[in-house]
């Protein structure tokens, strides 16, 4: 299970608040609140669109994020404290966006969320800021239990089935992660600059990097200049990975000629290093057997006795 951060922003400023949303915010509520008391906006959470860090939710997880997020809590820059808590999800609904197609060939569609908060004096800053369009962008924080790499199907994040990168192409098709079977929804925050470009609210879900999680919540340390350098050593890593999967498949098109480049590269996609190690050298071996020059010197005739066979070297 992952935890990701992604963001958003909101779609639209309050609304009259017709009786069904009053219901429905009274079932989140201690106490029977009036019309009066409360301010409602929408906010566009996320979408199935790829976004800025080459992932995307699926339909399916949306529909499952749909539940997940009603009565999740909205915070300031996914500060989890108590005193951040600003407003709160009442209602979800998936929107279809007709004519629109998403870079993993689904029709467009995003997940749009009604919150609430109560009308007081220490909102009133709050709510003027929505109103004119200063708090805008949104994230959501949410756990999903898989990040599916498009090219080989396998979780990214497991470098013993997947070594793909984010953002690269592979014979043509670009890598993109998408983010299956959320499992929970944390919360949703305002902040300064969302991941999802069209998101309204700014979306976080759960399996981001440590990177995100930092940043996410504010931390500064000596902790950035050791995640450059083990950054830098995964890297190195995934190039050296890389060019062994690619060596193989070359060593393996020469021995085994009845496959395929591209059978062969679906095979490599599933090694790891070990294993691509082995593999490779499987392959060196029978190009080395293949392709043996034959023994320049040789005996011209049968057996002879008593080492007459030497004689076969003689001038």
């Amino acid at each position: 299970m992952r935890t990701i951060t992604k963001e958003a922003e909101t779609t639209s400023a309050a609304a009259p608040l017709a009786p069904e949303d009053l219901a429905a915010i009274n079932r989140l509520s201690r106490r029977e609140l009036k019309a009066e008391e409360v301010y409602a906006f929408a906010v566009r959470l996320c979408d199935n669109h790829t976004d800025r860090d080459d992932e995307y939710f699926d339909r399916r997880a949306l529909e499952k994020l749909a539940a997940l997020f009603v009565g999740k809590t909205g915070v300031f820059d996914h500060n989890w404290s108590a005193r951040e808590q600003t407003a709160r999800i009442y209602r979800t609904e998936l929107v279809e966006e007709p004519g629109t197609v998403t870079e993993a060939g689904e029709p467009g569609c995003w997940l749009k969320g009604w919150a609430y908060m109560l009308r007081a004096p220490e909102t009133e800053g709050i709510i003027a800021q929505i109103e004119g369009g200063i708090l805008k962008e949104v994230s959501v924080s949410c756990a999903v239990a898989r990040s599916l790499c498009s090219v080989c199907g396998n979780d990214i994040h497991d470098r013993g089935l997947c070594s793909h990168v984010k953002g690269r192409v592979y014979e043509g098709r670009r890598c993109i992660v998408r983010l299956a079977d959320p499992t929970d929804a944390y919360e949703w925050s305002f902040v300064a600059v969302p991941a999802q470009p069209a998101a309204g609210v700014v979306k976080a879900y759960g399996g981001g990097t440590l990177r995100q999680m930092l940043a996410g919540l504010g931390q500064d340390g000596p902790w950035r200049e050791e995640l450059r350098a083990l950054e830098k050593q995964a890297e190195t890593g995934r190039r050296y990975l890389e060019g062994l999967r690619q060596e193989t498949v070359r060593l393996g098109l020469l021995a085994e000629t009845e496959l395929s480049g591209d059978v062969l590269r679906a095979i490599t996609d599933k090694l790891d290093g070990e294993e691509l190690e082995a593999l490779r050298r499987c392959f060196a071996k029978r190009m080395e057997k293949a392709m043996a020059l034959p023994v320049q010197l040789g005996y011209g005739g049968e057996e002879k006795p008593g080492g007459e066979d030497d004689l076969s070297f003689t001038i």
